[in-house]
């Protein structure tokens, strides 16, 4: 009998998981369809004024999100952002639910790199463009030009928000290896990298089971910036990845 309890405890915590993400499903349209209103400006600003309206309502209207599908979110370390700074910040990438708690909470307007795929599904696709620089990774010509774009958004006072990890960490390691993409930005405009470690959000959505949602409550921490002047993006990347692990594991 004993063998047989933990996958009957499995299948029941997988039911429950289907449960919440019908519920977070049908709350996300829910919520989103009278937010639209409020993004409609966003098609007649542009950045940075864009990004600041953007990020306001993408707050106000994920505060009420979370806290209705039972995961809201804790942070610290706010005062690690110096307010006359702009920076490029790392995220580590866990689960789908990073971008939702990321970018709307970040303490000043940012914009994120993200796949230009998820800017044709309908509706959410315009919330989703308003707030990002996209790019599609199979095209040379288009990653040049989302590079470009990257660093016009830091030359304008906007924060650039990466997850240099590519792709959702499927592993049980703090982190996957990162790409050189968000340190090469740094060192090339010479701004600092401020680092943000995620919590939590792999229990709420993990990326190896689909559609699976267990509510959770979420933290983000902001760890000091890190300087990029007289680095190379090699160089960075090391002291950012030891940083980050090691930040994740004395705080999980």
């Amino acid at each position: 009998m004993s063998l047989k309890q933990p996958a009957k405890t499995a299948l029941w915590k997988l039911i429950i998981g289907r449960i919440f993400a019908v519920w977070a499903l049908v709350l996300f349209i829910a919520t989103m369809i009278p937010s639209i209103v409020f993004y409609l400006p966003c098609f007649l600003l542009n950045d940075p004024a864009k990004a600041y309206w953007h990020r306001h309502v993408s707050r106000v209207w994920m505060w009420i999100y979370l806290h209705l599908i039972g995961c809201p979110l804790s942070i610290k370390g706010k005062e690690n952002f110096v307010q006359h700074t702009n920076y490029v910040v790392i995220c580590n990438h866990n689960s789908l639910m990073d971008v939702p708690v990321s970018t709307p909470f970040m303490p000043r307007a940012n914009k994120t790199i993200a796949k230009k795929s998820f800017a044709k599904i309908p509706v959410f696709g315009w919330i989703y463009t308003f707030g990002s620089v996209l790019v599609d990774r199979k095209s040379d010509e288009s990653r040049r030009r989302s590079y470009d774009e990257m660093k016009k958004m830091l030359a304008i006072g906007l924060d650039m928000v990466i997850y240099p990890e590519g792709t959702r960490n499927r592993t049980n390691d703090p982190l996957k290896s990162f790409y050189d993409g968000a340190f090469k930005l740094a060192t090339d405009t010479g701004k600092p990298i401020l680092p943000v470690v995620l919590f939590h959000t792999k229990k709420v959505l993990p990326a190896n089971i689909f559609f699976y949602l267990m509510p959770h409550s979420l933290e983000m921490h902001f760890l000091p910036a890190v300087a990029s002047e007289g680095k190379t993006a090699t160089a960075l990347k090391e002291e950012l990845f030891e940083l980050m692990w090691k930040y994740y594991e004395d705080h999980s």
